[in-house]
């Protein structure tokens, strides 16, 4: 019979590409990896792995024991969960994936909040962009995954909770011609170089793009990057104009200016995630209504701070 805890070391050598880097995320040493995974070989009866000096490569064999790994340790987790359940709120834990921007507003409201009401669940977050939140989701490293996504179509193996809208901004430099109004059209930002997320990890980008294409141009893109504070130093610097959501501006720099879009900006939709057929503990749910409450909270108290000079 195969060895569940070996299966968890292989996914991770699959995942890492080394047994060392593998070694760190599993807090094991090199040596004790590679023990693992010639003890799974010999369970297995034949090579799952092909070592070299430029590093480790997965056999035919191997990929298929990962992907069922996958499947196998995710339902582990499911099995964990359920037993958790038996206690209700007095003991279990959530394990929560969220995006930058909103774990820096939204999460630590709705986290405290938790805490208050149900004091002997255990909640860890880690910060993860979309699509790594969604990946963790999938093989059981979290049982929550908060997401933006641009648009609410149905997503395979994933169910999402709606939890709020979060209408974006324009960013411009403090001195820009446009800054004197308040509201702008994006027509107006025609001619102007972009300052945008990364198109691998954030769909606010895919969002961006179809709005301009609506309006009836093609954007110039200057800069990538996913730190939204970054942005903020770009646009002042005079590199370009971005568009920032809501959720983002906690922190908005003097030499930026923030205008609207009128009554229908684009909005990012950030949803709590949860596998498909997945079991609901107390706490789980408990937390995904935790969640929309603190999001119907935000929306109804959106901030001025984009129509401020």
């Amino acid at each position: 019979m195969l060895d569940v805890r070996r299966l968890r070391v292989l996914r991770e050598v699959a995942a890492r590409g080394s047994f060392s880097a593998a070694a760190d995320t599993l807090a094991y040493t090199q040596s004790a990896v590679s023990q693992q995974i010639a003890a799974l070989e010999r369970e297995a009866g034949t090579r799952l792995v092909d070592r070299s000096a430029r590093g480790v490569r997965l056999t035919d064999a191997g990929r298929a024991l990962v992907d069922h790994a996958e499947v196998i340790l995710a339902r582990l987790a499911d099995a964990e969960a359920e037993l958790q359940a038996i206690a209700g709120l007095q003991a279990g834990r959530v394990r929560l994936a969220a995006f930058p921007s909103v774990a820096a507003s939204l999460m630590p409201v709705a986290i405290a909040r938790f805490r208050d009401r149900h004091p002997g669940v255990e909640v860890s977050m880690d910060l993860a962009e979309p699509p790594d939140a969604e990946q963790r989701l999938r093989v059981g490293e979290c049982d929550v995954a908060v997401t933006n996504l641009a648009t609410l179509a149905p997503v395979d193996g994933l169910d999402h909770v709606p939890i709020l809208d979060d209408p974006m901004y324009v960013a411009l430099p403090a001195g820009h011609a446009l800054a004197r109004g308040q509201t702008l059209r994006l027509e107006e930002l025609a001619d102007e170089d972009w300052m945008l997320g990364s198109t691998t990890t954030c769909p606010d980008t895919s969002l961006f793009v179809r709005t301009c294409r609506r309006a009836g141009f093609e954007p110039r893109i200057a800069f990538h990057t996913d730190d939204y504070l970054a942005i903020q130093g770009f646009v002042a610097a005079g590199m370009g104009v971005s568009l920032i959501p809501d959720l983002a501006l906690v922190t908005v720099r003097d030499d930026v200016v923030i205008r609207s879009l009128g009554p229908r900006p684009p909005v990012r939709h950030v949803a709590a995630a949860t596998l498909t057929g997945s079991f609901m503990s107390p706490a789980k749910q408990a937390m995904l209504e935790t969640l929309v409450e603190t999001g119907a909270e935000f929306a109804g108290r959106r901030r001025a701070l984009a129509l401020a000079g």
